[in-house]
Formats: C-alpha cells, structure tokens, sequence
C-alpha cells in the first residue's frame, strides 16, 4: 500500500514540476518579429510626414515672402502657385498620416490577438492546478510522511504542493493584469478607428482644397488675362469693395443698435450662433497667415466656408436685419444680421436674399443662397469659387467665428 501511495505522489509530483515550469509566454518568437516589422513601417511613415512637414514649412515661408513684395500679377500667381503646391503635399501628409494610423491599428489587432491567447493558456493553467490541488487534497499528510523515505524527501515534495497553491494565485493575478491589458487595447483600438474616420473626412476635405486652389490659379488667369493692368484694375475694385462694405458694416452696427435702445427692443442676452450652412470644410481661416490678397487687399476678417453655388443660407442667430447690399449684378453683395449679447454676423457673396432691412429674423430661418463662383451674381471682384464669406462681430469688432460656433 506504501508502495502505490508512493507512486501516486511521485506521479503527482512530476505534474507540479510540470505545471509550475510551464507557464503561459505572453511574447513568442513569431509576435516579436511581427511588432518589430510594424514598428519599423510605422517610424518609416513618420519619417516620411517629418519630410512632409519640413517641405510644407518652405512653402509657407516663400509664400509669406512673396506676400510681403509688391502686389502685382506675377507675385499673386506665384502665391498661388506656391499655394497649391502646399496643397498638394496636405494631401501627401494625410495621406501617410492614414497609413500610419492603419499600421498601428493592425499592431493592436495583433497584441489582441496575443492577449486572447495567452488569456485562454492561462486559463488552462488555472483549471490543471486547480485539478492537481485536488488530486492533493485527497492524499493525507500522512501517507505522503509514511511514503517517502526520509524527512528530506518529505519536506521537498510538501513544498511542491505548497508552491502549486502560489502558482494558482500567480496565474489569478496574471489573468486579471491580461484582462486590464485586454480592456486597454480595446479602447485603443476604438481611439485609433475613431481617429482613421476623422483623417479620412481629412483627406476627402484636402482634396477639395487642393481642386479650389487649382481653381483659383485659374480663375485668375482667366481674369487677367495675363494682363498686368487688368489684374490692377481688379485689385483696385476689389480693395473698393471691402472698404466700403467694411464701413457700411461698422456704421450700421452703430445705427441699428441705438435704434433698438430707443425703441427699448430688447434681443436675447444669451444669443447664440449656429452653422448659417451645413458644417463644411473652412478654405480660409479668420486672419488667415495664407489669405492670397492679406496684404493688397487686407486682413481676412472672417472665415470662408465652402458651400455649393445657391446653398440655402440660414441667419446663425434671432436678430433684426441691419443691411442687405443686394443689387442684382455681380458686385460684392453681402447680408448683415445685429443679435443679442454684442454680437452681429455678416454673410458675403450671396447670390439671392429673402430678406429685407429691419426685419426681424430668428434662428435658421432662410435669409438667402450662397454664391461665390466667379462672375455669378453678388460674388465681387476676385472671388474664386462657390463659398460663404462668414463673419461674426463682437460690439462691433471682427472675431474668430469658430469660436462662437457649435
């Protein structure tokens, strides 16, 4: 009988020994050479959108530097140039940023796929420990004392079963750090997907930038007619054009705000903007470092918004109508809405109006249609292609729209 009794300890000794030297490896061989190939593609990508961004800061600087020179024909295509050139290499730029993105979504992919499996070993483990434990439990102190043949082997083989039991708890605690790392990949994974979605829309916004700076270098030269004098000429009517809307504009802000205080009308103190056109890509930025005329016309007092020819135009807020500089032909026409709490917004390039001087209006009622494509109705001289001209005044002074709008 001491005879089996030792034998079944020796056979469950040698499944300890098992168990406790052959644990789960988190990393193998094959996961190694994966990740390193990744990570090499991935610092491959960024080195190649560091290139990008260095070429991008040249183009910039030429275009600074050419804004800064006399205000003719030949520097103005040149900006432009030099413009679509930069264009081009956002596009390059997002287009390597989406690579990237994709590589480190495939090296999550894989460091799920590795935690999966290390999570389903581990659990292994546990459930042949947990089995060995109860193997021991079923042998008496006792019998493992009186099956061995000194107080060694005794001691030994007790301290196996004891380190079962450690190991148990090791593989627990293993198992729940994978759980936490799974958890974590997880919602870097959505981050980075989230992330993919949003360089996309990106990429579809750079294109169109790209194909409305092209337009732009054309649309020049079919105005000009490569002509130094008539590209003058323009520039002069141009320069007319938003100095008189700009002193219109600060005169009726005035005018209309006194009007409403003797009449004790009173607007919405808390007034807040809304998207007067479907939320769009931007093609230029309040006070835009890149605005082709910053220099020969002035400073760019409001946000562009790219909007298809006849979009229908909503008033960002409620509000009465301080201006509508309509006149049925091409020069620069533009409608200006005074708001509660200091706020005014003026809408260039329209195409249509539906909307008269002193009316009262309210939030996303339609005020008109867009405009903007060269030669069309209300676009002034050297526009370049179908947008909303967007501004917003805070007590009378330009602000940045963006930081008004949702």
């Amino acid at each position: 009988m001491f005879q089996a009794n030792r034998f079944k300890i020796s056979v469950l000794m040698s499944i300890a020994l098992a168990f406790l030297f052959s644990s789960p490896s988190a990393i193998g061989e094959k996961y190694d050479a994966e990740i390193n190939a990744l990570n090499a593609k991935i610092k491959a990508q960024r080195d190649q959108i560091s290139s990008i961004q260095q070429r991008q800061k040249a183009y910039s600087s030429l275009i600074a530097k050419k804004r800064e020179e006399q205000a003719n024909l030949n520097n103005q295509l040149v900006i432009i140039e030099n413009r679509v050139s930069k264009s081009e290499l956002d596009l390059e730029e997002t287009d390597n940023e989406i690579k990237e993105t994709e590589l480190e979504i495939k090296k999550i992919t894989i460091d799920l796929e590795n935690i999966n499996r290390a999570t389903e070993k581990n659990k292994e483990h546990i459930a042949s420990l947990l089995t060995l434990m109860y193997r021991q439990d079923q042998i008496s102190t006792l019998e493992i004392l009186l099956a061995n043949d000194s107080l060694s082997e005794f001691l030994d083989q007790a301290k196996y079963l004891e380190n079962t039991s450690g190991e148990v708890s090791k593989s627990l605690d293993d198992l729940k750090t994978s759980r936490e790392q799974l958890l974590a990949g997880q919602e870097a994974m959505k981050k980075k997907s989230e992330e993919l979605s949003l360089l996309k829309r990106k990429l579809e916004e750079r294109k169109d930038a790209l194909v409305y700076e092209q337009n732009s270098k054309e649309q020049v030269l079919q105005e000009t007619k490569l002509s130094e004098q008539n590209y003058q000429k323009l520039l002069a009517q141009a320069k007319k054009e938003q100095n008189a809307a700009t002193a219109d504009i600060a005169n009726m802000e005035k005018v209309v705000r006194e009007k409403l205080a003797k009449s004790k009308q009173i607007l919405n103190p808390n007034a807040t903007l809304q998207w007067p056109v479907a939320k769009n890509i931007i093609t230029s930025i309040f006070h835009d470092p890149d605005y082709p005329f910053r220099n020969s016309i002035g400073e760019h007092s409001a946000i562009d918004i790219k909007s298809a020819q006849g979009s229908t135009l909503r008033s960002a807020a409620d509000g009465y109508v301080a201006r509508v500089k309509f006149d049925g032909n091409k020069n620069y026409a533009y409608i200006m809405i005074i708001h509660g709490n200091g706020l005014s917004t003026v809408y260039g390039h329209v195409s249509a109006v539906n909307v008269v001087a002193d009316q009262y209006v309210t939030q996303g009622q339609v005020i008109g249609r867009t405009g903007g494509m060269p030669g069309s109705l209300g676009s002034g001289a050297f526009s370049t292609g179908a947008h909303l001209h967007f501004e917003v005044r805070k007590n009378g002074l330009p602000v940045n729209p963006l930081n008004y709008l949702p």
